[in-house]
């Protein structure tokens, strides 16, 4: 897979379940929509990983060394709160209570493609993110990350 692409909005309901979108479905790999792990971001989201992309991961994560104080500083933040989770019936997704007060995740959400993960914002920090970035500042940024290419 080369990454998912698209914003799809959902609404949280009362018990903290969202229904996982048509457009984001859709570009599951064939198994890939019956089991996610879902994390903290780095941003104040939430990365919702197909088990198949958070797999590779997890071992890269699993791999380092635990006698750097650093590394085990990182698992720690990396992996506290991850969780798997399975659509229901309805094909919602239940949000673990912790991460969802992490993300501030109230009623209205946003998914959004993060290579193979899509990462979950509440609408209204996900649009204050995008405001305060000027497309100076992109440009910038564009040309620091990919200038090499």
């Amino acid at each position: 897979m080369t990454g998912f692409l698209g914003e799809f909005e959902a609404t949280v309901d009362a018990k903290g379940r969202f229904l996982l979108p048509a457009g984001f479905k859709k570009q599951l790999a064939e198994g890939d929509g019956d089991k996610f792990v879902i994390n903290r971001g780095f941003e104040k989201c939430l990365s919702l990983y197909p088990l198949s992309s958070w797999k590779p991961i997890a071992e890269k994560v699993n791999a380092l060394n635990d006698f750097d104080p650093k590394v085990r500083q990182f698992k720690r933040y990396f992996l506290n709160g991850a969780t798997m989770v399975e659509p229901d019936s309805a094909g919602r997704l239940l949000l673990p209570p912790t991460l969802k007060e992490y993300a501030a995740l109230q009623k209205d959400i946003v998914l959004v493609p993060a290579g193979n993960k899509m990462e979950i914002w509440d609408s209204a920090k996900y649009k204050e993110f995008f405001d305060s970035f000027s497309p100076e500042s992109f440009s910038d940024l564009a040309s620091l990350v990919m200038g090499g290419v």
